[in-house]
């Protein structure tokens, strides 16, 4: 799509007469702290995707003689060089595009393993509302992000799978505007993933990015949820409102329009009595039409009421025992490679969810794009959201925590009032040991003051004795829902093994088996005793469920996984080709025979 190139120059040295006295004070070392805005795809925006141009910046000197953010006269100003000016060694104007939202590894070759510092620019036309807050959206960037509006640094962020709204008020301006985004995928021992996981480390702008404004005293949550009794307790917060201030929710088809004042922390609390109230369930999945108002801020969700508990082994589902029929699904796209962020993503994942009979999906391990909570609201899916506290973390560091603690807030945030999310991951296969209990307790801690309404999980690597698996694991005892994951007839024995295996549940809580599962490359046929083989994978899944079927206690299953996705750690030629190849269905769409053996089972299970 061309740019008007005869403004830009003109733009770009208008905005460096301005930016050159004010960059200085604006770019001080401190982190500036993004927020998070409720339902903010409910909310009018004007989209940034699109093309992007990029600098590829491997040794960071867009960051200027010191090589790190917050650079104060880096890439991030913008500027156009000018044969009669100082010497300046980029331009944007002149630079390569790629397409936002989309990972840069699998949209050019030569960056296909790139791990590092990538600069994204545009330039965008934006009439900014007068008395109103106007905020840059991201979905998500991977993984450390500095974000720059006509030269000013407005926010930094660390994380690669949760959103983040920059403040930009004070830098945007009416007509021709510019941002800049550096993003840095560079993996750390400290980071949140840490240094090593078994997915690729997608770098980029990898979901929507948009510019938007909200009224001076703005909806910045609103939560609802449904009590055992049939009524609803709910809370709306009102960003830079004190107490006294009119917030009204109203339901429509049930007859509900409410008001309630904030209190000195901006809060509004409601309890409401629905009569005829049809809850929410895989075999129901009913949406209802909610409006928050507050002053001149007005906001509208789709929210379906359910309850979801635990009474001994057993998930209750609306007080009724629920078994959760499963699959895992890695966030890549279909078809294609790269992340998945759009719309036709999220239909032909959790479709193929539904056609395998699934009534639960765990997104591993990383918050999903909102896009695949949304829909399984719509399809009723129930999900398992984690954060990627990944294997063996930096358990000691304490910025490590705290990283993980502000993805955790976020996954949280935005997805506290969508029906089909019931579980929070805090973990996937972390090592035992004091630090790592200690690190977990933490976030579990936070997540039942934060969200009391849902159970808490984590995903534990299984211990066998023998032939004997014993679910006690330190952290066990603090989980509602035990998540433990097992391979049977490929990390262990064979596939004939899995029957004679027993399992053991001291603590008498709900299990979830995870992962299970073996690797196949689609039309690769022989014997069932030949590896990666679909007919081997197939077997694999039938000694499963002979095993299965032998454990009364067990509340759902977990198959890993949907479909392939690239993993750096897999590299068999003519086989992995980078690859994790446990997928039913391959990353080109191809079902494998082990597809319609778990389809079947998932029939009878119904």
């Amino acid at each position: 799509m061309p740019r008007r190139r005869l403004s830009v120059s003109l733009f770009r040295f208008l905005l460096l007469l301005a930016t050159t006295s004010t960059l200085a004070h604006a770019e001080d070392a401190q982190p500036i702290q993004p927020t998070l805005l409720a339902d903010i795809d409910h909310r009018p925006a004007m989209s940034l995707n699109g093309p992007w141009h990029i600098i590829v910046d491997p040794y960071k000197g867009g960051w200027g003689a010191e090589g790190k953010p917050p650079g104060a006269h880096g890439y991030g100003a913008d500027r156009q060089p000018s044969p009669d000016g100082p010497l300046q060694e980029y331009s944007f104007v002149a630079s390569p595009t790629i397409h936002v939202p989309g990972d840069w590894n699998t949209q050019r070759p030569d960056l296909f393993y790139y791990e590092g510092l990538l600069w994204y620019e545009r330039i965008f036309d934006y009439h900014p509302r007068t008395h109103a807050h106007t905020i840059l959206h991201v979905g998500a960037s991977n993984y450390e992000t500095h974000a720059f509006v006509n030269g000013v640094r407005v926010c930094d962020h660390v994380g690669g799978f949760t959103p983040f709204d920059c403040e930009i008020t004070s830098a945007i301006r009416e007509g021709q505007n510019s941002v800049v985004i550096a993003v840095d995928n560079q993996r750390a021992k400290e980071d949140v993933p840490t240094l090593k996981t078994d997915w690729w480390n997608y770098g980029g702008l990898t979901r929507d990015v948009s510019v938007l404004d909200v009224p001076e005293q703005y909806i910045d949550d609103a939560w609802l949820h449904l009590n055992n009794d049939g009524t609803i307790d709910g809370e709306v917060h009102v960003a830079g409102e004190e107490a006294g201030r009119d917030v009204t929710v109203r339901i429509a088809e049930l007859k509900i329009d409410v008001s309630a004042k904030t209190d000195d922390k901006g809060r509004a609390h409601f309890h409401l009595e629905p009569a005829h109230l049809e809850r929410w369930s895989p075999e129901h999945p009913r949406l209802y039409r909610v409006e928050y108002a507050a002053g001149a801020d007005r906001l509208q969700d789709d929210v379906g009421f359910r309850t979801i508990a635990v009474e001994g082994d057993r998930i209750l589902l609306n007080g009724k025992p629920i078994f959760l029929r499963g699959v895992n699904i890695q966030g890549e796209a279909p078809f294609r490679d790269g992340r998945a962020y759009s719309d036709a993503d999220a239909q032909t994942l959790l479709g193929w969810a539904k056609e395998l009979h699934c009534n639960f999906v765990r997104l591993a391990h990383y918050p999903h794009d909102e896009r695949m909570t949304r829909l399984a609201d719509r399809l009723g899916i129930l999900v398992w959201s984690e954060i990627p506290v990944y294997w063996s973390i930096d358990w000691s560091n304490p910025d490590t925590l705290a990283v993980a603690r502000q993805q955790l807030d976020a996954m949280i945030h935005r997805d506290h009032n969508k029906a089909s999310v019931i579980l929070w991951s805090m973990s996937n296969e972390t090592p035992p040991g004091p630090e790592r209990t200690a690190f977990l307790r933490e976030l579990i801690a936070q997540a039942r003051k934060e969200d009391p309404t849902r159970l808490i999980t984590s995903a534990i690597v299984t211990k066998f004795h023998d032939k004997t698996a014993v679910l006690d694991d330190p952290i066990a005892p603090d989980l509602d829902v035990l998540g433990y994951n097992e391979y049977i007839g490929w990390y262990m024995g064979k596939p004939e093994d899995a029957p004679a295996y027993t399992w053991e549940d001291p603590l008498h809580k709900p299990v979830i088996l995870s992962e299970f599962g073996a690797e196949a490359k689609a039309g690769l046929h022989g014997p069932a005793t030949r590896r990666f083989t679909e007919e081997y994978q197939a077997a694999v899944y039938q000694g499963q469920f002979a095993m299965f079927d032998k454990m009364p206690f067990l509340a759902g299953l977990s198959a890993w996984l949907l479909m392939d996705f690239r993993s750096p750690t897999r590299q068999l030629p003519d086989i992995q080709d980078g690859f994790n190849r446990k997928g039913l269905v391959s990353d080109k769409g191809v079902k494998k025979q082990s597809f319609s053996v778990l389809q079947d089972y998932y029939a009878r299970k119904q």
